[in-house]
């Protein structure tokens, strides 16, 4: 009977029965989508020629300053590093913060 009960036991695993689930994969970096904090913080640590490549990549943001004309140009070039850009960047999707995030990586290079 020893036997039987341990030959069931032992087979448990063979049957899908285990105790432990598998474990999920961590998240890479590179796929995480970054908080909209973080990427305000980003975007105002920028110089200005970097910042002005990322706005104009990102067509919401290049609107809400365009909608101002030259004026709205010359505002944010004297505030964009106080100005507070979450309230936009919340509006983003997933993918579209990825984008920003992606353009901001790439202008710190530049």
């Amino acid at each position: 009977m020893k036997f039987l009960l341990a030959l069931l036991v032992a087979g448990l695993p063979l049957f899908g029965i285990a105790a432990a689930p598998a474990s999920k994969p961590a998240v890479s970096a590179r796929t995480a989508i970054p908080a909209s904090e973080t990427l305000e913080k980003e975007l105002q640590g920028l110089t200005w020629p970097q910042f002005k490549f990322v706005v104009n990549a990102v067509p919401k943001l290049k609107a809400k300053v365009d909608g101002y004309g030259k004026a709205g140009w010359h505002y944010v070039r004297s505030r964009y590093q106080t100005y507070g850009w979450k309230k936009s960047i919340d509006k983003f999707s997933p993918q579209e913060k990825k984008q920003l995030a992606d353009l901001i990586r790439q202008a710190k290079q530049q």
